[in-house]
């Protein structure tokens, strides 16, 4: 592993016991999804190409003072594999937002949440890495929930399509990131990531036109918030994480998102989830349980810490 002197790169800890990569990877998706209600709000005053160039960008800027000194160690055999993958974010990012406009959203959260199929399909495809018949029907019963959670909606063929690109390409940058994440520095191959995704956005944004300077409390606050938390921070545990567990169990942890976005969206934003939507979180939770009984041994233990003596 790529890694300088002195570096440290401990598993954190709960008292003695290690923090299994995948409850990272849960509070990486709870930061994601407490985000949409902010940037609803900013996008609806700022171009959407122009918020996610500059959420980037901050990304970038945050995590570079850390990694100046790691870059060199990063080499061209790192770096081009981080940039690659940032370009897969920003790919993500334009076929979703281009599908979000033809399609409805509830559409769209289901279709992007099949990542949770391709990418035990694209690393099998790729790398000839199998899953465990418990993942595959972890996967099995979280998209179901998805499905639930989401309505089973109905959007148009074009738009559903593109999502489902964007949703594949998400997938791929995560199988790779499989391969990429353990042999190099976590944060020099995140930084040099965010940069590449800043730059594909950036040049979307100035062939859309959508060059302005950001103004108002509402969009530098939700900038703010995503680019060092929901980027810079977000993406680096997911660099840290998938050094420690496989894509197929990432991917699990991601379907999280929309459970996020729900909850956060009932009680931040005045949101109203029925029965239908609170039993597709239930049961992509039952999905990510079932594929790692570990996390349930975790969450019991963690449960029973919690109750007064």
């Amino acid at each position: 592993m790529c890694r300088g002197p002195g570096d440290t790169w401990a598993v954190p800890t709960v008292g003695s016991r290690p923090v299994p990569a995948l409850l990272v990877l849960l509070a990486v998706t709870a930061v994601w999804g407490v985000t949409f209600v902010q940037v609803k709000d900013a996008v609806a005053l700022y171009p959407l190409f122009a918020f996610l160039a500059v959420r980037f960008a901050i990304a970038t800027v945050t995590l570079a003072p850390v990694a100046a000194g790691r870059l060199r160690g990063l080499g061209r055999e790192g770096g081009v594999p981080a940039a690659a993958l940032g370009g897969l974010l920003a790919g993500g990012y334009a076929l979703q937002t281009a599908g979000l406009e033809r399609t409805t959203v509830s559409s769209t959260g289901f279709v992007t949440g099949m990542y949770v199929v391709l990418t035990p399909l694209i690393a099998l495809a790729l790398f000839r890495v199998r899953a465990s018949k418990a993942a595959w029907a972890g996967v099995a019963v979280a998209a179901g929930g998805l499905a639930l959670l989401s309505g089973i909606p109905g959007g148009s063929v074009s738009g559903d399509l593109l999502v489902l690109a964007g949703a594949a390409v998400y997938s791929l940058q995560i199988v790779l990131m499989e391969r990429y994440a353990p042999r190099f520095d976590p944060v020099a191959f995140t930084t040099v990531e965010m940069a590449a995704a800043f730059a594909g956005l950036g040049a979307a944004a100035l062939a859309l036109g959508q060059v302005e300077v950001p103004r108002g409390w509402t969009v530098w606050g939700a900038l703010l918030v995503t680019g060092v938390f929901a980027s810079a921070l977000a993406f680096l545990a997911q660099t840290w994480a998938q050094r420690r567990t496989s894509a197929t169990r990432t991917a699990l942890a991601f379907t999280m998102e929309p459970v996020f976005a729900a909850i956060f969206g009932v009680t931040l934003a005045g949101d109203r989830l029925g029965a239908l939507g609170w039993g597709g979180c239930a049961v992509i939770f039952a999905g990510i349980l079932l594929a790692e009984p570990a996390a349930a041994g975790a969450l019991a233990r963690l449960v029973r810490a919690r109750r007064p003596a």
